[in-house]
Parts: C-alpha cells; structure tokens; sequence
C-alpha cells in the first residue's frame, strides 16, 4: 500500500492569514492598555489639580481674614470684581503689610504679591511676585470665580450680592466658587470648590 504524504506545510496565504490575525491581536492589546494609561493618567491629573485648588483656596481665605489698610494708607480692599480680588494684608508676619491680588489669567488662577517700599512708603507693579495657584479654571462670565456680599447679607436679598466691579467699602463677605477640570471636553463634569470668608477687621455686623 503506498501511502502519500503531505510536506508542503503551511501556504502562503495561510501565513498571511496568520500574520494578519496575530497583528490585529496585538493592535487591540495595544488599544486597551494604552487607553488604560490614558484614564489613568488624566483621573491622576485630575486628582492633583483638584488638591491644589483647595490647598491654594485654604491659603487665600486665611489671608483675606487678615485684610488690613496698606501701609501707605490706602483702603484694605483695591479692587472686587468677577475674577480679580486686591487686597492689602500682612500674609507673611513680618510687620509690613503686602498688596496681595488673586486673578483669573485664561485658565490659571494665580496670585501676584507686592511688596512695600519704603521713603517714601509705595507700591509698584514693577515689584510684583506672581504663581500660579491652581490650573484647569473653567469658570466662565456667568459663573465668577468671587461674589461679594454687603454687611446687611444674608437678610438683605434685594441689595447681595453686589453688583460688578463692588464698592470696595461695602465688601464684608466673599464667596469664592473655583471650577477644575483637566480636559472639559471629556466626563466627569467641571469638579465645583466652594468656601466662603468674612474679612475680619471690616465686619461691622458680627
């Protein structure tokens, strides 16, 4: 009896075949793993960006408590507007009291410090220090980074909150609502930090 054997093994089209399927296995492992690192690496950015709002919010609120007059006589509070707050305090204790200025500047919110000068007693632009507290701001015109509030609120309804820019000599209370988020175009939704502060040496109601 002949027996007849196959030896030609594997056809070209069979290894092609082979090939292709091995390659499209690997482009989905790819895809899954690379995606994988990309949710992980924005939930991780996210996360920071959040930290850091809230540990730059827990600086500024303790330094508009301490809202003083300027060394050089000038009103406690500069300026109150939707996205720009200037006040004068002595936020680093040493017996001067600093310009202080927290700002929206596109998407970073940030802080710029002035330092007095002496004889005569001023402050300069030219002199001012600014970092940037927190990145990933997304507030927008109808949604303000600050809110002020007269001595009469919160029984007064008609009259808070005031109206942009404040009268500097009517802010008593301040709402401060800084919305994060990494990439907005992506879930979840604007991340919301909310804290309110009374400035203590102007409170005439308490």
């Amino acid at each position: 009896m002949n027996i007849v054997r196959d030896n030609q093994g594997l056809t070209l089209i069979e290894t092609l075949i082979g090939i292709t399927i091995f390659i499209t296995a690997v482009g989905v492992v790819y895809m899954f793993v690379s995606q994988g690192f990309k949710v992980q690496n924005f939930s991780l950015q996210g996360s920071q960006a959040i930290a850091e709002a809230r540990r730059g919010l827990d600086t500024m609120v303790k330094e508009i408590r301490e809202t003083q007059i300027a060394d050089n006589g000038a009103y406690p509070i500069e300026r109150a507007d939707k996205f720009e707050f200037i006040f004068y305090a002595d936020i680093d204790k040493d017996d001067s009291v600093e310009r202080i200025r927290y700002f929206l500047d596109g998407t970073d919110f940030k802080k710029g410090v002035i330092q007095p000068r002496i004889n005569p007693v001023g402050y300069f632009s030219s002199d001012e220090v600014i970092s940037i507290i927190s990145r990933y701001v997304r507030n927008t015109a109808s949604e303000p980074l600050f809110t002020y509030y007269n001595s009469n609120w919160p029984a007064d309804t008609v009259n808070n909150p005031l109206p942009y820019p404040a009268k500097e000599t009517d802010v008593r209370f301040i709402k401060i609502n800084l919305k994060v988020n990494v990439q907005p175009e992506m879930a979840p939704d604007n991340f919301e930090i909310l804290t309110y502060v009374h400035i203590r040496n102007l409170k005439d109601n308490l």
